[in-house]
């Protein structure tokens, strides 16, 4: 039986890769997404449903944002299937007075930009939850963040590319070579696909990809675990992060205690649908290690103590660990390879996966398609600016 040839392959089923797969088949070209397991079993199941603006740095990466909250909102209303989409806004907590002074000055430039960012006093965040410690300074909101289940957006979103624009899909095939001739063969342990074009959406594990095309993709493993808590009543409407979340995530100082540092723990509560909330979060480079660290977990549970004191009797169900694929300057990869003509990379967003998926999957058809304009900027997100880097250096 002969291989069909498609016009565009993409490799990885994550939240990325099928938001990459709906917008390239809703463009009209001839698409597969390939999955080495099943859709959404990776990261994009390990992980909270945050699309915040309130944790990206002023300029460019809240733009990207923001466009892609935008385009979320749009497909909260194409899509079949729901995928429990909540737009409460998000907040972040202060632990003292000189995150307090940091964090008026982050909502000053934020609203410089244009974004809907206000700050809160003490009685604010009183008012958000009765159960925050009392000796919370104050904080911060962004109006338009949002929540989603991850692992349903993922299934609506193919739900919807396969029923209306004709993508189609291959699960349990883990790819073992790419051949590049004049198309590229794509060998899986569930048979073979041959196509024009290649997307690489393989989030932590598109190193892997890259190096069967002797590509070097700079995307580290940067493990978190998140534990799961059963809420006796409501704790929050919406997400709530400490301001130390930011410090920990663009690698700045922060006063911690020392196990709170070593792990790279700062608040995160995510409020879900199922009446249950998920606390995390810690950032560690440790490879590809997934096991669970009870010292990370006591320290996550410490530390949603601070803030929420009242839970301690709390139950907690489970936790569970994720990677989030880091690269050295905070911005994901989303370009085509000059070394190799029709490979094309849409990976290392970090913790920012779920929230950037949707301007991802836009931004990598406007260039596959070959678009002079493309929906945000794609220079910022080159493939390139790591060599430019080290020629610098």
């Amino acid at each position: 039986m002969s291989t069909k040839n498609y016009e565009v392959a993409v490799i990885g089923g994550g939240i990325v890769g099928c938001a990459v797969a709906y917008y390239i088949a809703e463009s009209g070209l001839d698409c597969i997404l390939i999955e080495k397991n099943d859709i959404a079993s990776g990261t994009s199941s390990r992980c909270d449903g945050n699309l915040t603006i309130v944790d990206k740095d002023p300029g460019f990466d809240s733009h990207m944002s923001l466009v892609s909250q935008e385009l979320i909102e749009d497909l909260h209303h194409k899509l079949n299937l729901p995928f429990e989409y909540r737009k409460h806004g998000s907040i972040l907590v202060c632990d003292n007075d000189d995150e307090m002074q940091a964090a008026a000055d982050w909502v000053k430039t934020q609203r410089e930009s244009g974004l809907k960012f206000n700050v809160l006093d003490q009685k604010d965040i009183r008012n958000e939850s009765p159960f925050f410690a009392h000796d919370i300074p104050g904080g911060l909101e962004c109006e338009t963040d949002s929540l989603i289940n991850p692992y349903l957006f993922c299934y609506s979103l193919i739900e919807k590319a396969q029923g209306s624009f004709g993508l189609d899909v291959k699960i349990q095939a883990e790819v073992t070579n790419i051949i590049k001739d004049d198309d590229f063969t794509i060998e899986t342990t569930n048979g073979n696909v041959r196509a024009k074009k290649v997307v690489n959406a393989a989030g932590v594990w598109a190193p892997f990809i890259g190096k069967m095309l002797d590509l070097d993709i700079p995307i580290i493993p940067r493990k978190g675990h998140i534990l799961v808590g059963s809420r006796q009543e409501p704790v929050m409407m919406r997400n709530v992060m400490e301001f130390g979340y930011l410090m920990n995530k663009f690698g700045r100082e922060r006063i911690a205690d020392e196990r709170t540092a070593e792990h790279g723990v700062a608040l995160v509560l995510e409020p879900t649908e199922s009446q249950n909330f998920l606390l995390g979060s810690s950032r560690q480079f440790v490879g590809y290690d997934s096991s669970i660290d009870i010292q990370v977990i006591q320290t996550i549970a410490k530390r949603g103590l601070r803030f929420f004191p009242k839970m301690d009797d709390f139950k907690i169900i489970r936790s569970y660990t994720g990677f989030r694929p880091f690269t050295e300057d905070n911005l994901p990869i989303v370009s085509d390879v000059e070394e190799v003509p029709g490979f094309y990379i849409a990976a290392g967003h970090e913790g920012d996966g779920i929230c950037l998926a949707p301007v991802t999957g836009k931004l990598t058809a406007d260039i596959v398609n070959e678009k002079s304009e493309t929906i945000i900027p794609k220079e910022p997100l080159r493939f390139n600016r790591f060599e430019k880097s080290k020629v610098l250096s």
